[in-house]
């Protein structure tokens, strides 16, 4: 393949090489010989993608996120998929390593060690010397993973239609699930977005003498390799290795949960895959690693999750059903009964519990099933900050249980509600508001009279919406189509009773056909009404 080939022109070649179908061939394979008609269980689900390689792990995980669109067992399980694959060859690297430089490694590294020191779905990591003596890590692409990763995610677009209507796949829109699925690893398979991920991140710590990121080697870094200073520190989870190195573990899990809630609260720009290995403690810092997959939350997402955080606090449902709606996306309007219905089950569920003792990972699981089940989709930044949760109350576990995260969310938010900018922005707000009550209040005498003198001259017209709970929806419409039906039979049987009183020919059974065929039609439509009564009971 020629050098300078485009890169659409190299994904077309990869499409129309035979071992396109040769995959169709294999997923189709592990589908079949997994017995999808006899159904899905979380467990086989599992072992279909571990048994379809690297790019399907890879899916997995993400979608372990997504316990808005998939059932929480199904999410459960996916957060089994072992993260670790077998590593790809040196050789290998070295071709990765010299295209993305334009020349050997040689010239610049003194030594890369060939063992890596981990090796993921999309990249590996190798330690490394510069030539002036720097100990730095490689963050190597794993060789034509973008070709593959899009092959694959093509192929099971394929395979979807061809499932059978097995019960997961009425559940699950897969199709909208995979598009997602090729935006997030897109966006990971670009070291260039990670350097400036990495940069954004250490702008906005700079001023917290506790949090670090490593340092970045701009000069070294392409979309397909990234080189950063190697850090020698210990797993934030290591609470033994830390207590025997002289740290104080409450502290460090205080301030490493402090720091993410005021990324998630203030930064609106957070880690969403802080897992123990992406999060060192080294020199008295926590250190924040690896971040290629980073959540994002705009100014409205975060006053919606503090709304939603507020409604917890005072056990206000509206509140929280406000922010669930305004957050979430649907393709109609969800029944607002049965949303405000299932919330106060939460509510009923977790209401009477303090802030101590209160598991935010419990209670968001609660409500992500009940968004699944009232058709409500969470944003992506959301879903990213579900599984960030995740990962940040199993540290807090390890550490120090005590440590509950709303409890810190709560005072943050406090604390940011009492601070200048906010409370200017409130008086801003609350001024802007008053002014507007006040030109209504003085509209309104002039607005009653001109709706007064419509009526009495009998111009006045009210627009009356009703929105229907879809039970009743559903009900009514029966009840108009039944009618519809009663009057066709009644016609029928009126014209018909009139046609047999006349001698019309031609004739059936003794009377004008045209009237039996109209007595037939009016018993046909008649059975057709209590068989379906019937069948729906």
């Amino acid at each position: 393949m020629s050098e300078n080939m485009s890169e659409s022109q190299k994904n077309n070649q990869t499409v129309k090489n035979p071992g396109y179908r040769g995959r169709f061939r294999e997923i189709m394979h592990v589908l079949r010989k997994s017995k999808l008609t006899s159904g899905m269980t979380p467990e086989k689900f599992r072992g279909i993608l571990e048994e379809l390689g690297p790019t399907y792990i890879k899916i997995g995980q993400i979608m372990s996120a997504r316990s808005d669109i998939l059932p929480r067992e199904y999410c459960e399980e996916l957060t089994k998929l072992r993260s670790s694959v077998a590593p790809m060859p040196f050789s290998q690297v070295e071709d990765v390593i010299n295209d993305s430089l334009g020349f050997s490694w040689k010239e610049e590294f003194s030594h890369i060690g060939k063992e890596p020191l981990g090796s993921a779905s999309i990249a590996q990591v190798h330690k490394a010397t510069l030539k002036n003596g720097d100990q730095v890590v490689i963050k190597v692409q794993r060789k034509g993973i973008y070709q593959t990763m899009s092959r694959d995610i093509g192929l099971l677009h394929k395979a979807v239609g061809l499932l059978p209507p097995i019960k997961i796949k009425e559940m699950i829109d897969f199709d909208m699930i995979l598009d997602e699925l090729w935006m997030v690893t897109q966006e990971e398979m670009n070291f260039l977005m990670e350097a400036g991920n990495m940069e954004e991140f250490a702008r906005l710590n700079k001023d917290i003498r506790y949090i670090n990121t490593p340092t970045l080697y701009r000069e070294y870094t392409s979309p397909h390799i990234i080189v950063m200073k190697y850090v020698d520190g210990i797993d934030i989870d290591k609470k033994e290795e830390l207590l025997a190195a002289g740290y104080d573990v409450h502290e460090i899990a205080a301030k490493y949960v402090d720091n993410f809630i005021k990324q998630v609260m203030e930064d609106g720009f957070f880690h969403a895959d802080p897992h123990p290995g992406n999060v060192k403690v080294s020199d008295g810092r926590i250190i924040w690693m690896d971040m290629g997959m980073m959540g994002r939350l705009t100014e409205r997402d975060r006053e919606n999750v503090a709304k939603g955080i507020r409604g917890v606090a005072l056990q206000d449902i509206s509140l929280i059903q406000e922010a669930v709606l305004a957050l979430g996306v649907y393709k109609s309007r969800p029944d607002q009964s049965r949303l405000y219905e299932d919330l106060q089950g939460i509510m009923d569920k977790y209401g009477g519990l303090d802030f101590g003792s209160l598991d935010i990972i419990d209670m968001t699981e609660d409500l992500m099933e009940v968004m699944q089940d009232n058709h409500i989709i969470m944003p992506h930044g959301f879903t990213l900050l579900i599984r960030a949760l995740t990962h940040v109350q199993g540290v807090l576990l390890e550490l120090d249980p005590s440590i509950n995260m709303i409890e810190i969310a709560s005072s943050r938010l406090k604390q940011d509600m009492l601070s200048p900018g906010n409370i200017k922005k409130e008086l801003k707000t609350t001024s802007r508001t008053l002014y507007r009550s006040a030109i209504k209040a003085i509209e309104l005498p002039g607005i009653a009279s001109d709706f007064l003198k419509g009526s009495m001259k009998g111009q006045t017209k009210v627009n009356l919406e009703l929105h229907a709970a879809e039970h009743l929806e559903q009900l009514l419409r029966k009840l108009v189509q039944n009618i519809v039906l009663g009057l066709w039979v009644t016609a029928l049987l009126v014209s018909s009773s009139i046609i047999c009183v006349t001698d019309m020919r031609p004739k059936v059974l003794g009377i004008p056909a045209l009237g039996f065929f109209g007595y037939l039609f009016a018993f046909i439509i008649v059975f057709y009404v209590l068989a379906r009564h019937i069948l729906t009971k």
